[in-house]
């Protein structure tokens, strides 16, 4: 399809364009990899009639098969993130997709680098250590199934970040059973190892219950909203109000090095195994039903009618529990020593185990900010970012490489393991493969 530019209302004649694509736009060759700026006059293909790039700055597009990712352009300044939109060139429409996952915050500029077809890389210019690597989903396997059940073109965010997280540890058992105390016990003797989620709820505090301690209280519209854009791992309606596990609550936990435990029924077990969250999934079970009844009885808490309500939905759970493929594990509590001991096993941490937070780095080097002067190059699974920034040369190094080879996870959470280290040196020829953005 060919557009005529004098009719396209794409860029002012002052906007410049820059971005990885692999065909051809304009006339240029584009199919080796990151195109230089170019000017308005030189679009020829590809964009629609009225797509809004009117910006200060620079937007990018990276051509995948047949659709165009356009990321940024419009007054940043004015909106709360950057925006994505595409153009599906087969069909010749512009769609505004579904985004999902927590979404950057706009920033002085950026470069975008293709990842594998599935992910775009996008490097933040002028952004914090620990806000300088973002990666847009276009096809991995999380958005391939948001957009079969949305029906509609969907792309999701995830942070980058260095270090790895070891991973969540999501309980479940019926009312009665122990867990709690299991987890009580876990964390008294490993105290700088785990951490809790806080679940959101549409509820109101009661009595001393603190916002982002307790809880994080919200209203049901916000909350809504964040389920619908896929910001929580599980959620229920109960008595009227909203409870959940939102993805940001459990990378929180992650983020200050300790490993994140769920506390949650079956069916937010179900709703957590089907999300994209990596986690090890264990379920407690009573000896025998008699002793759980028994159990219930000694705590004196619940009336006759709760007492028969909690043993009915635990003989539904433990069903549900053992014939289920939601379980990597299932312990019987019947000697809670033992218990505790197997519980303990299966996190490995029945051996000499130092009680320490797990490593978290910021995903830059510290104290410098990454600024807007920079060039990028790309070799195999590593990214090169030289810095041309005086204020970046006195402060640290002026070559800044990320390695991608073993990073993990991805939307709607973090995508974790990215290697970066900073080097003195930096070659223009990088093997014969220098790619600038």
């Amino acid at each position: 399809m060919l557009l005529d530019p004098e009719n396209m209302d794409i860029f002012s004649q002052s906007s410049m364009y820059t971005g990885q694509v692999e065909h051809r736009i304009g006339g240029i060759d584009l199919s080796m990899g990151e195109a230089p700026a170019f000017l308005f006059d030189d679009l020829q293909t590809g964009f629609p009639r009225g797509f809004d790039l009117k910006s200060k700055g620079c937007a990018t597009a990276t051509v995948i098969g047949n659709k165009a990712y356009l990321i940024g352009g419009a007054d940043e300044e004015s909106t709360s993130s950057i925006g994505v939109k595409l153009f599906d060139q087969t069909r010749g429409e512009l769609v505004n997709p579904i985004v999902l996952g927590t979404k950057p915050q706009p920033c002085k500029g950026h470069s975008a680098v293709l990842l594998n077809e599935d992910r775009i890389l996008i490097i933040k210019r002028g952004s914090t250590p620990d806000d300088c690597f973002w990666f847009l989903e276009v096809d991995t396997q999380y958005v391939r199934e948001q957009r079969k059940v949305l029906g509609t073109e969907v792309v999701a965010w995830s942070k980058g970040v260095r270090g790895v997280a070891e991973k969540p540890v999501v309980i479940s058992g019926p009312s009665g059973v122990g867990k709690g105390t299991l987890i009580s016990m876990l964390m008294k003797e490993f105290p700088c190892m785990f951490g809790f989620s806080v679940s959101h709820t549409t509820r109101a505090p009661r009595g001393m219950e603190k916002d982002g301690v307790h809880y994080h209280f919200t209203e049901r519209s916000a909350m809504e909203k964040e389920i619908k854009d896929g910001k929580f791992l599980e959620f229920a309606s109960v008595h009227g109000n909203l409870y959940g596990t939102s993805v940001e609550a459990v990378e929180v936990v992650a983020d200050s090095g300790k490993r994140c435990i769920l506390d949650i029924d079956v069916q937010g077990a179900r709703s957590v195994r089907a999300s994209s969250l990596e986690a090890i999934f264990i379920f407690v079970c009573p000896p025998s039903m008699k002793e759980l009844e028994k159990r219930l009885r000694a705590r004196g808490t619940e009336t006759e009618e709760q007492i028969l309500k909690r043993l009915r939905n635990a003989q539904a759970e433990i069903e549900q529990g053992q014939s289920s493929n939601i379980f990597d594990h299932m312990l019987y509590n019947d000697n809670l020593e033992e218990c505790y001991e197997s519980l303990k096993k299966l996190l490995g941490l029945d051996g000499n185990v130092t009680a320490s937070p797990t490593s978290y780095v910021n995903s830059a080097p510290k104290g410098v900010d990454l600024p807007t002067d920079i060039s990028i190059s790309k070799i195999d699974q590593k990214i090169f970012i030289k810095c041309g920034s005086p204020e970046l040369k006195a402060a640290s190094k002026d070559l800044i490489v990320l390695d991608l080879f073993t990073f993990k996870g991805g939307a709607p959470g973090r995508t974790r393991g990215l290697n970066v280290c900073a080097i003195e040196s930096f070659s223009d020829d990088l093997n014969g493969s220098n790619q600038l953005i």
